[in-house]
């Protein structure tokens, strides 16, 4: 359960959002906006006004949000005649465009007869920023990926499938605790709890924005692990998500059966290099793309350029996300990423190379922002697990 004392303080630094751009108030409608502010994922509506305490409309279940949220105002939805009296009759409100389809926009403007602005980037920049308590719910999700991730020479075998492999990682996962696969907030992104790739389909370009997506099962579903057999000699690329009392941590091993090759180990050795540039600079004041240029700089050094964060021709232009209770949040580490990070933002520094022919290798490790550099949330060694 969220704690009232965490609720209160973000609402209270969201009220100052909104007094900020003279608004009467904010409609929050995105499951996982509503969620961040009131404790519960019912199916319901968040009315946060820049004075006065928020009001909870519950479409279903009332009874599980009055008994999840901490907020002292959890009321049944009311019609769309009655919710503008409801909520005050505001006249400026603000409104999350990004994540929000545009019938639900109409509905709420006709609704409450109301001038909607966006507060989409202040919503996502304030939630980048995690307290202490999420920052340690962070840490119990990771534990939980790291202990599995621990068992892998109990069952990882040459031979197995990569969806055998991956339905034993997920069994396993959910088993410990995991919640499922994880939010995003980018539309038409989808996401299962996480990757296991060898081979060819660890070098398959797809639709999602990641360095290394796999072939999946079909054109359906193009992404993720497909039927291969896992051969000896090539990197087995483990990229999981987990979440636990909806927040995500996002890390990728790699093992191998017998020996990388040569071009393999090195592209291995050039990733960790690019991790520790990066995570050193995760300072408060430090600008994302600056970091993503420096990482980019260096893997050219080193003759890697064009096969950087993706196979040749399909790259993904980013080194970092963020993560929270979506695993897209801000801030990201890419070009026109210029606002400068803030302590106790938390990220995914996940440098990967694609290298046709021979297979996908990286490293992967969710870190908050520190004064020191970044703090590491997903504590599991990184070195190549050899089997």
């Amino acid at each position: 359960m969220t704690p009232a004392t965490e609720c209160q303080r973000r609402l209270d630094a969201f009220r100052e959002i909104l007094r900020a751009q003279g608004l009467d108030g904010a409609a929050l409608v995105h499951a996982t906006d509503v969620f961040y502010f009131s404790g519960t994922r019912q199916n319901a509506a968040l009315w946060v006004p820049a004075q006065g305490e928020p009001i909870l409309l519950v479409r279903k279940s009332l009874e599980r949000a009055r008994a999840e949220s901490p907020l002292g105002d959890v009321r049944p939805f009311p019609s769309s005649k009655e919710l503008a009296a409801a909520l005050g009759a505001p006249k400026k409100v603000g409104f999350t465009y990004d994540a929000v389809p545009g019938a639900v926009e109409r509905f709420w403007a006709r609704a409450l007869g109301a001038e909607l602005t966006d507060l989409s980037m202040p919503l996502r920049l304030q939630r980048s920023v995690k307290s202490p308590w999420e920052i340690e719910r962070m840490r119990d999700t990771a534990a939980l990926l790291c202990g599995v991730y621990r068992e892998l020479p109990s069952f990882l075998r040459p031979g197995m499938r990569e969806v055998d492999l991956a339905a034993e990682l997920e069994c396993r996962m959910r088993k410990a605790g995991n919640e499922g696969s994880p939010r995003l907030r980018g539309f038409n992104q989808e996401f299962f709890m996480g990757l296991a790739l060898a081979a060819g389909s660890a070098t398959a370009p797809s639709y999602f924005d990641g360095p290394v997506t796999g072939r999946g099962l079909s054109a359906s579903s193009p992404l993720g692990s497909s039927v291969d057999p896992i051969p000896r000699d090539v990197p087995v690329l483990l990229d999981y998500t987990a979440m636990k009392a909806g927040y995500v941590t996002d890390m990728t091993r790699i093992a191998v059966f017998g020996r990388l090759a040569p071009e393999l180990a090195r592209a291995f050795e050039v990733a960790i290099a690019i991790q520790e540039e990066v995570v050193r600079g995760l300072v408060p004041g430090a600008v994302p793309s600056r970091l993503w240029a420096a990482a980019k700089a260096l893997a050219e050094r080193e003759g890697l350029g064009d096969r950087f964060m993706g196979p040749p021709g399909a790259q993904a232009r980013f080194v970092g996300h963020g993560v929270g209770l979506e695993l897209d949040e801000l801030p990201v580490l890419a070009p026109g990423f210029d606002a400068p990070l803030v302590r106790g933002q938390v990220l995914a520094i996940e440098p990967k190379f694609v290298l046709p022919g021979l297979g996908a290798i990286g490293i992967e490790n969710t870190w908050a922002v520190a004064d020191g550099g970044g703090e590491r949330i997903t504590a599991l060694p990184d070195e190549v697990l050899v089997l």
